[in-house]
């Protein structure tokens, strides 16, 4: 499998950290979907990252599909989903929390990026940041003190902690996160671990083969 796309992109990340936590082989590829145009357009011409070609040439993109797909054919994968099915409704809710917050703060991200300042509309730009605060809000509140959301570290773990991370290393200038204190604790619990280390969240490539 190929996975493409730059790491800097939490959507990336989360498909990359929970490939490499499952021990799954795969070839990153960290083709910028704004430098590298030419180049991702060859893979995949909807310029969508992340980006996953199969061993059978099929490309795939959402992140959320693209670990559907990886949970029904890749057996080590199912390790990262709750093992007790009453688990598995709070594990979704937080995952779908996490994705708004990544959704929000791309959002915020682009609006301060790539929209000229004359052609905002701030009522849009704080419904955005009020949408990113509640999600914030949310996870702070419903995630763990201790540990992770259904005992190992699972998939949802791995979209919220890549949420904050987004959050803090993109607009971490524009988003206080003070007011979160359990959701960076969370964070950092999970940034520690070896499948994290190995995708960091930077404009480069995984080091999963040094694992």
């Amino acid at each position: 499998m190929q996975l493409i796309g730059m790491l800097d992109s939490p959507y990336v990340r989360r498909v990359a950290v929970a490939l490499i936590a499952a021990g799954v082989p795969f070839e990153h590829k960290p083709i910028s979907l704004f430098r590298h145009i030419d180049q991702f357009s060859a893979i995949n011409p909807l310029l969508k990252a992340p980006t996953l070609v199969t061993d059978d040439g099929t490309v795939l993109i959402d992140s959320t599909l693209i670990l559907d797909y990886c949970v029904a054919t890749v057996p080590a994968m199912r390790a990262l989903t709750p093992a007790n099915p009453q688990d598995l409704p709070r594990a979704l809710r937080l995952a779908g929390v996490a994705l708004a917050v990544m959704e929000k703060a791309v959002q915020q991200h682009y609006e301060r990026a790539l929209r000229p300042a004359d052609k905002r509309h701030q009522p849009w730009v704080d419904r955005i940041a009020g949408q990113l605060h509640q999600g914030l809000a949310a996870l702070d509140r419903e995630l763990p003190p201790a540990g992770f959301i259904a005992g190992p570290l699972g998939l949802a773990d791995i979209a919220a902690a890549c949420a904050l991370g987004f959050v803090t290393g993109t607009i971490g200038d524009l988003v206080d996160v003070a007011p979160y204190p359990n959701l960076a604790a969370f964070a950092a619990r999970a940034e520690a671990l070896p499948a994290f280390r190995a995708a960091p969240a930077v404009d480069g490539v995984t080091a999963a083969l040094a694992l």
